[in-house]
């Protein structure tokens, strides 16, 4: 993990303000001041900010149903709320692990363990997402094809996903997306290319795990099958 999200992570400070705390000479790793941000560590050293150790605080895994209109940040003073707001106050210095469009609902994990992060949101490591979509119009077997083997959108073609569970509800088509990548708003503008307007987006799984029941706002923490589970993906 590097020096300035293990600051962060820990609750030192914002993973910005970490950048210049680093930088201004104040850490000490095993006595010695570092000044670089990127430096590599694993939490069993002598980390000092200010002279004062750095305690590395247990791992948490919390999931949450995030609902429409919550902002996937941390930090946004323009936001009207974040998913932290969600969260009581000593789940704070936990981070979200990969986006969740504002408009959008659904699964999303919140962890300190940057490591893990970092391996469930590098789209080398192709994690599975699934989403529960609801489109105007009918969604044709063509466009299904179309949007299965990639299209274009902001001149990069999407990598291969897969549509099932198509459902048609009057002018509403209704289906399960699966894919890794995670580009911003890429599902909304996958359906746009081929003229379909997103009504619902919601997502349903990361992996291993399923948003099942947990209602809209509320969150819980991992189970040990599921935390094993999710591990089991970064293999």
């Amino acid at each position: 993990m590097r020096l300035q999200v293990f600051l962060s992570h820990n609750g030192i400070c914002s993973r910005r303000e970490a950048m210049q705390v680093i930088q201004t000479g104040r850490v000490k790793i095993n006595g010695q001041v570092i000044n670089e941000p990127s430096v590599d560590v694993s939490g069993s050293e002598d980390i000092t900010v200010d002279d004062r150790k750095v305690m590395a605080q247990d791992y948490t895994y919390v999931m949450l149903h995030k609902p429409p209109g919550t902002t996937t940040t941390k930090e946004d003073p323009h936001a009207e709320q974040t998913v932290l707001d969600l969260l009581p106050e000593h789940l704070h210095h936990l981070s979200p692990v990969g986006r969740l469009d504002r408009d959008s609902q659904g699964l999303l994990l919140l962890t300190n363990d940057g490591a893990l992060a970092y391996r469930l949101t590098h789209p080398k490591f192709h994690l599975d997402k699934t989403y529960l979509v609801r489109v105007k119009g009918r969604l044709s077997k063509d466009h299904q094809k179309e949007l299965q083997q990639g299209v274009v959108i902001e001149d990069h073609k999407t990598a291969p996903c897969r549509i099932t569970a198509v459902r048609y509800n009057g002018e509403i088509t209704e289906f399960h997306i699966t894919l890794h990548e995670g580009r911003k708003r890429q599902i909304r503008l996958m359906l746009k290319s081929v003229g379909h307007q997103v009504h619902f987006l919601a997502r349903i799984s990361i992996g291993p795990l399923r948003l099942g029941d947990l209602k809209i706002g509320q969150w819980r923490y991992l189970t040990d099958e599921e935390l094993k589970a999710l591990r089991m993906t970064k293999q």
